[in-house]
């Protein structure tokens, strides 16, 4: 898979987290994973990330403060915001800051791949989408 476009994942859920890597791996996505937004903003990943899943409620920084921490720093890659606990508030912030989608955990996979592929034409229709 390396000329596949590579899926950021951050989730602090093990079992979702794999799950999710699977599903991406399995859509033809390279997947890297990490359990924190501290971890992905520290990492090589995040200037190469095609796109973002991240997890919504995660240790230290939430799934809305590392988007909005990723808008701050000038990266403009597609993100999917995923939770198992959806509200309007959270739902509008995500959006109004220009996330793909909002996911309910359990979501259907097929949803998933939906949103990655709206991600991807997100990421090639703007070739300044990693940073600004």
């Amino acid at each position: 898979m390396s000329g596949a476009p590579l899926i950021a994942i951050v989730d602090d859920d093990e079992l979702a987290r794999d799950g999710i890597r699977e599903l991406v791996e399995s859509f033809g996505y390279a997947p890297a994973t990490f359990t924190s937004a501290e971890g992905f903003l520290q990492s090589a990943v995040m200037a190469r990330a095609a796109c973002l899943i991240t997890d919504l409620k995660l240790p230290g920084q939430s799934g809305l403060e590392l988007q909005e921490a990723l808008r701050s720093r000038g990266y403009q890659m597609p993100v999917i915001l995923v939770t198992g606990y959806p509200n309007d508030k959270h739902w509008t912030r995500a959006i109004n800051n220009g996330a793909v989608d909002f996911l309910t955990k359990p979501f259907d996979d097929t949803w998933l791949m939906e949103c990655l592929t709206d991600a991807m034409k997100l990421h090639e229709s703007s070739p300044g989408c990693r940073k600004k």
